[in-house]
């Protein structure tokens, strides 16, 4: 997922942003800083992408219906939500720096316990877990960027990259868990400890000191869900995200149990679903200029529609190039026209004051779409022996985003003072 872009807030000091030699030129210590950041955006999107293949060969060793398997996906996306609110507030009584550093040494923990589990209460504990760090290392990473790099066009070239980063770790999850599979599905729990150790041993050396204190911030203000286009790109973001990995659920669990298909395979026939969005984040800020983002969220919408209404129609799924594979390019052609949109459009009419607590609550409704998505799919994949029943309740999630898009396009701009200007932005 694209995080928004960083802006300007009340602990920005001017020291920390010179810390970026000059406009477009950067030393070797900005850039290392850059990748590790960046290097924890593609753990955490491996994490997701590399359990998702698992799951049915953890679900038979185990024996795990897909039900209960399900939460080692929804049970992340539950602890990211969960911690993600109170986010801000957390790194302003640690500082940025320590939090970071803590959460990065309990992920590593927390994916040595999930690999030597023996039964599924420990497995889901270490996911939720590992979910809870990665809602303060996702967002202070940015905060960090914002408050190292200068803005303009080095602070966008910045984000670019660490959205890039990001949006490609889907696509090497899925291609190192082919890999990772062949020696047994523990070593997709195992393999990030030593990963994230050392990013957090490199980030005690390269990340700054915190900027001066202006104050904790307050928590979470739900209010703010009355502005109307926050409202609305919460509730698209979260229907587009639950429609995606609700999706991917049932085609890794039809292409391992239905289609026999080794893990690698399937982590190949996921590809359409994660690579399009990887190659197209660099274009998104210029997509969004030219087009705005209304009707963007709009067509966003209507591709995941289109795409589960089809697969509800045809639900055999083979051959897979006439079957599922456009299915899965039309789910994520609404990634690619509406994800970026939706974050730029979810904090267009708030105020600036109130943008870093209006942030966390639209992250908050993106991943409360996988929390409430994945189990209610598999509780549909385990009563029922078909697929017709979780592909209905998919298209009736896509629907949502497409009912709420139109919704968007019927509404009036922005007034004078508060222009689409988010469009002119890179995220």
């Amino acid at each position: 997922m694209t995080p928004d872009a960083p802006r300007r807030g009340p602990g920005t000091t001017t020291t920390a942003r010179n810390a970026a030699t000059g406009a477009g030129r950067w030393d070797g210590r900005l850039w290392a800083l850059l990748f590790i950041l960046s290097g924890n955006m593609v753990l955490d999107a491996i994490e997701v992408s590399v359990v998702l293949i698992a799951l049915p060969s953890i679900g038979a060793d185990l024996g795990m219906s897909p039900l209960t398997v399900q939460w080692l996906m929804s049970g992340f996306a539950l602890g990211f939500a969960a911690l993600l609110p109170l986010g801000a507030w957390i790194t302003a009584r640690w500082g940025r720096r320590r939090a970071y550093l803590a959460a990065m040494a309990v992920f590593a923990a927390a994916s040595v316990a999930g690999g030597l589990a023996d039964g599924p209460a420990l497995l889901i504990a270490t996911r939720i877990l590992k979910g809870l760090c990665a809602a303060l290392t996702a967002p202070t990473g940015l905060a960090i960027i914002s408050t190292t790099f200068r803005d303009g066009p080095d602070q966008r070239r910045a984000v670019s990259v660490y959205s890039l980063f990001g949006a490609a770790g889907f696509t090497v999850g899925a291609l190192l868990s082919g890999v990772l599979l062949e020696a047994g599905w523990r070593w997709t729990f195992l393999f990030p400890a030593p990963v994230a150790l050392t990013l957090m041993l490199l980030g005690l050396g390269l990340l700054p000191p915190d900027p001066p204190a202006a104050g904790a911030p307050a928590g979470p203000r739900p209010g703010l869900l009355r502005d109307g286009r926050l409202r609305r790109s919460a509730l698209g973001a979260a229907s587009l995200n639950g429609t995606y990995a609700g999706l991917l659920l049932l085609v890794t669990f039809q292409c391992q149990e239905r289609f026999g298909w080794a893990p690698w395979k399937c982590a190949l026939a996921l590809l359409p679903a994660c690579v399009p969005l990887a190659v197209t984040v660099p274009f998104a800020g210029r997509l969004v200029a030219r087009h705005g983002t209304a009707r963007l969220v709009a067509l966003g919408a209507l591709t995941p529609f289109a795409g589960c209404a089809l697969y509800l129609w045809r639900p055999e799924g083979r051959p897979y190039a006439t079957g599922m594979l456009p299915v899965l390019l039309l789910v994520e052609a609404g990634f690619v026209l509406a994800f970026a949109a939706l974050n730029l459009q979810a904090t267009a009419t708030v105020p600036a004051a109130h943008r870093g607590r209006a942030v966390p609550l639209y992250q908050t409704g993106v991943q409360l779409g996988g929390v409430l998505t994945l189990p209610a799919v598999g509780a549909l994949l385990t009563a029922h022996d078909g697929y017709r029943p979780a592909l209905s309740l998919l298209t009736a999630v896509s629907a949502v985003g497409l009912v709420t898009a139109v919704a968007g396009l019927r509404a009036p701009a922005p007034g004078a003072g508060t222009p689409d200007h988010h469009a002119q932005e890179t995220p």
